[in-house]
């Protein structure tokens, strides 16, 4: 009886894990408009997706997550012009990243703000990464919504240390952007002040940290592989996204692990 149970109690837990993914991809599809249309000053509902070099509207057999594309083998069905890799990639990261908050924090207030900023994470990191900006529009939708949940949902975290992460994380960076002179972007200051706020002080030094060492080592590595030249600008909307959500996710065993070890 016991085992029967299990194996109930297993099939169900994996097709909640698979209609995370699912959800997480579907979502994925959407954080690409969002994060292609915004910064142009664009609506994100109208005009409906189609094909950017014939423009036939997209059915929904089109914009099934990943499946679409590799049913198509990467080409539209109907002027056969390929279509970027990058969209099937970041509806799978989108999803493998929601089931990664899932599993790591199960059914707690936790996953519904790590899903919130997984969100803010892609989008961002989309339109970094396509047009080099961090659009104020989609920090202002998610800004309100931190606020609320941060000052709401219980937290082992006080509130003063999600204030003092938000002016560390924007002051740090504003600080650098001063000194800098343009090297850093204001809406890498204005999102990681946001940042801060979600994950607190102690985790936004730990966030910086590994922004910036992903940061130096994925530029050295694409400048040694000539994919970018010395006065290219490297996108750093991604690398503060990548370590935001390490530290969220990992940041009090990695604190504890470093004390630890000079204690």
């Amino acid at each position: 009886m016991n085992k029967k149970v299990d194996q109930i109690t297993m099939d169900i837990m994996l097709w909640i894990n698979i209609y995370i993914v699912v959800l997480g991809m579907v979502l994925g599809s959407f954080f690409h408009v969002v994060a292609w249309r915004v910064p142009e000053g664009q609506s994100i509902i109208h005009p409906p997706s189609s094909c950017s070099h014939c423009q036939h509207r997209l059915t929904a057999l089109d914009m099934i997550p990943v499946l679409s594309y590799i049913g198509t083998r990467g080409r539209c069905r109907h002027c056969r012009t390929r279509i970027s890799i990058q969209y099937p990639i970041g509806e799978a990261i989108t999803g493998l990243l929601f089931l990664w908050i899932f599993l790591h924090f199960g059914w707690t207030s936790d996953t519904v703000v790590g899903w919130l900023l997984v969100s803010l994470s892609v989008i961002i990191t989309l339109s970094d990464l396509q047009v080099m900006k961090i659009p104020n529009k989609v920090l202002l939708f998610f800004a309100p919504i931190f606020l609320i949940l941060i000052a709401w949902l219980p937290d082992a975290i006080s509130l003063g240390s999600h204030l003092g992460g938000a002016i560390a994380g924007g002051g740090i960076l504003l600080l650098i952007a001063f000194i800098s002179r343009g090297g850093m972007g204001m809406g890498d200051v204005k999102l990681f002040a946001l940042y801060g706020w979600v994950i607190g002080l102690a985790n936004v030094c730990l966030a910086l940290f590994i922004a910036c060492l992903l940061g130096t080592l994925i530029g050295i590595g694409l400048r040694l592989l000539g994919k970018v030249d010395k006065q290219q600008p490297i996108p750093f909307g991604p690398f503060l996204a990548a370590g935001t959500l390490i530290s969220f996710v990992y940041g009090s065993q990695i604190i504890d692990a470093y004390l630890s070890l000079i204690g």
